[in-house]
């Protein structure tokens, strides 16, 4: 576009025509005059009307300052002092009162006004009546951190139980102490890495998982092979689902197929319907040849926590691997 386009452009855009797109803008706007005592509105669109309550004759003339009241803090009327007096366009937000007496959450954005030679001349103000969004935003963190709390709560209640039952199986205490932190660190990872942001209700198996999987295996090696599903898990069950992930994994690394470089677990995930549940199978194969342990403190603390939810946990120790079935309804009873 070359300028003789642009200013052909620009003297179609008379004062008539600004005039009328300030006029009907539905963004409510007034214009004060510095050069006048006490900075009065000398002009408000329609819009702004509609937005107070008040109408033309009542506004025009007054300070902006008539639309303050009980709840306005002086933190915001400096903000705007602050603004007017560095002559720049920045925006507050205000409380602000309506006719009616009902308030308003005022997103103001202000700034100065120049004529052709830099001169201030007047300030604009356009107002956005924010409290409806201010309102919802407030909601929305009351139920993340409701649940949070609640997700916490869930957290120290699986903790609780899994020290109690520990101290209980292991015989001496740096057993039990070695044991415990273990599985904290489990359950620690698992969270840490799952629970983001407080609003945040579900995440997806291999997330889940990927702390365990780190945690027990070589980097450079696949030796926890994932098939299948991968769902989004509900917060509700990724306490037992992480424990017991871990305490397979344990005696995987321990006992079965990842004690050896040449081991391999499969890992295989669905979802089954009527009712919606989601089940796994640990298959561990290319280990020691197996045998049942006499100590089963892990299994009995992990089956506990599963059946706390819902779900159920069957060990099917084969002689060339150990194959662990579990299945957890998607709802996780249990823990509300």
């Amino acid at each position: 576009m070359n300028d003789k386009t642009v200013s052909a452009a620009r003297q179609t855009l008379t004062d008539d025509v600004l005039g009328k797109v300030v006029r009907y803008a539905r963004l409510p706007l007034c214009i004060t005059d510095p050069t006048l005592p006490d900075n009065p509105i000398v002009y408000v669109n329609e819009a702004f009307t509609d937005l107070t309550g008040y109408r033309l004759e009542e506004i025009v003339g007054q300070n902006c300052r008539f639309l303050q009241g009980p709840d306005t803090t002086r933190e915001s009327i400096d903000a705007v002092r602050n603004i007017l007096l560095g002559r720049r366009v920045d925006t507050v937000e205000i409380v602000n009162y309506r006719k009616d007496g009902s308030r308003f959450l005022n997103a103001l954005q202000l700034g100065p006004i120049n004529d052709e030679d830099g001169n201030l001349i007047y300030f604009f103000g356009s107002q956005l009546d924010v409290s409806e969004r201010r309102r919802l935003e407030s909601e929305h963190r009351k139920l993340a951190d409701d649940e949070l709390l609640h997700r916490l709560r869930n957290i120290v209640n699986v903790m609780t139980a899994m020290v109690r039952l520990t101290a209980r199986e292991e015989p001496t205490p740096a057993a039990f102490a070695k044991k415990v932190i273990d599985r904290l660190s489990a359950l620690g990872a698992a969270h840490f890495d799952t629970i983001g942001r407080s609003d945040q209700h579900e995440v997806d198996f291999k997330t889940l998982i990927g702390p365990i999987i780190r945690a027990y295996t070589s980097a450079t090696e696949e030796q926890i092979k994932l098939s299948g599903a991968n769902p989004l898990i509900s917060h509700r069950l990724v306490s037992p689902l992480t424990l017991a992930l871990h305490e397979l994994a344990t005696n995987a690394v321990k006992h079965g197929a990842l004690s050896t470089e040449t081991g391999r677990v499969s890992l295989d995930i669905a979802l089954l319907q009527a009712p919606a549940r989601l089940r796994f199978v640990w298959q561990e194969i290319g280990g020691p040849e197996v045998t049942k342990s006499d100590r089963d403190s892990g299994s009995r603390i992990i089956q506990s926590l599963t059946r706390a939810v819902g779900g159920t946990l069957h060990y099917d120790w084969q002689s060339d691997g150990l194959i662990a079935t579990a299945e957890f309804p998607m709802t996780a009873i249990g823990q509300d």
